[in-house]
């Protein structure tokens, strides 16, 4: 009778406010830390069944709810910023293939970074808890500029895709152009349908975050072989990438730079003082941001200084109208300036590794300082271990179920179990 009693008192103060909605700063805060208060207690009740002594008939319903004030907390408590994601670098990427990469060591010894392979983006987030990817694009508005690979006719293979969407029109996604330029997804649409399709099969997953390198530099043709000029990036092409983004994604299903900004206020305002949606608003939406900065960060901002209209949100400078999202690739020299700018309220990316020297060394001190930034999106090439480095350098989050909970920002109510209860699919 005593534990009908608790587990009646546990169940009955569900507060109102969460439930219709927040009523206001300070009323969700107040509600919060009654929840949270919640969550210890349950836990508490929880561990005292499966202590000596303890009812085991009571143990399957306390952790039932336990799952279910953990849940709610974490929909109803934690703001888009208050947790912490393992992104992939170059997410598309894959290995170019032996002969080939035998000769670009040869001749180029740098080219020993691209040493490493992605999953195609849907297996990335079902089975290794990738939450943010990378994709890097240029602009082919006749199509056809990167469909032949002349340097493949050095080791006899066919210098000509074989992929009828590299001749159409629109976005390519590669690392560089005739060189390395193996991809799970060749075009940015085919990509993204690619994201769309596992987020519409698991539409309670956290948010997905979607960087976006802009490339047109031109690399040397020491051979002559006429070599393909990348067309650069203008206004005209700025507005093909957030057309091919709208031409997946329905308006419902993106979180954009319009959705947080409050009316009267900059963007940046309305992070650092409102803050990020809450994580029960922001569950099976995608989000883009621009991994570049100078000039097409400018281009991308004309007339919209609060990036009005805008899909991407743009790699800011903090202290600007449109800065929200900022990347700081360097976790060791920049990590007090990281942690500093997550606890004002911006969304920060790092970058764990580099150029696969940890996952063939095995050092993590860049790896642990990214961990200890609080970046909310840790950039690796090694979801996983390269079994042929046999150093076992891998990149997770401590916790993650598949993302954690932030270690600088997430309020004491906080589960990373509860943060993707089911793995994104509906409720049980």
């Amino acid at each position: 009778m005593r534990l009908l009693v608790a587990v009646l008192l546990l169940l009955l103060p569900a507060s109102a406010a969460l439930a219709q909605g927040d009523t206001g700063p300070f009323e969700r805060n107040r509600d919060c830390r009654r929840q949270a208060q919640r969550v210890a207690k349950i836990e508490e009740s929880v561990m005292r069944q499966l202590a000596p002594g303890g009812n085991p008939i009571a143990l399957p319903i306390l952790e039932r709810i336990q799952e279910r004030y953990r849940n709610r907390y974490a929909d109803a408590c934690l703001d888009l910023n208050q947790i912490r994601n393992l992104g992939t670098h170059n997410s598309y990427h894959i290995r170019p293939r032996p002969a080939f990469f035998a000769l670009l060591q040869a001749l180029v010894p740098e080219a020993i970074a691209w040493d490493y392979a992605n999953l195609p983006l849907d297996e990335q987030f079902e089975n290794q808890g990738v939450r943010q990817i990378e994709l890097d694009v240029f602009a082919d508005p006749a199509g056809g500029l990167f469909a032949l690979r002349p340097a493949l006719g050095f080791v006899q293979d066919p210098i000509e895709s074989p992929d009828p969407e590299m001749y159409l029109p629109g976005l390519k996604v590669l690392h560089v152009q005739e060189v390395d330029f193996e991809s799970t997804c060749l075009t940015f649409v085919d990509c993204l349908l690619v994201v769309k399709s596992w987020s519409d099969a698991h539409p309670r997953h956290l948010p997905l975050t979607i960087l976006v390198e802009l490339k047109d530099d031109v690399i040397p043709d020491p051979f002559n072989l006429n070599f393909a000029i990348p067309v650069p990036f203008g206004p005209a092409e700025l507005d093909t990438l957030d057309a091919e983004i709208r031409s997946v994604f329905p308006p419902s299903q993106l979180l954009t730079p319009d959705d947080v900004r409050l009316p009267g206020q900059t963007l940046e305002a309305s992070v650092l003082g409102a803050g990020w949606p809450l994580l029960g608003e922001a569950r099976g939406l995608i989000m883009f941001a621009m991994d570049n900065g100078g000039s097409l960060r400018s281009d991308y901002l004309v007339g919209r200084p609060n990036l009005e209209g805008r899909v991407l949100f743009t790699n800011g400078v903090p202290g600007t109208p449109d800065a929200a999202f900022v990347k700081r690739n360097d976790p060791i020299g920049a990590l007090a300036e990281i942690q500093g700018l997550v606890k004002q309220g911006y969304l920060v990316r790092t970058r764990a590794d580099a150029d696969t020297v940890e996952g063939r060394t095995g050092d993590t001190t860049r790896r642990d300082a990214a961990l200890a930034s609080g970046a909310h999106f840790v950039s690796s090439d090694f979801p996983v271990p390269n079994p042929a480095f046999g150093t076992g350098y891998q990149v997770q989050i401590p916790g993650g179920a598949p993302s954690g909970c932030n270690p600088l920002t997430a309020p004491p109510g906080c589960r990373s179990v509860a943060l993707e209860p089911n793995g994104g699919l509906p409720a049980r």
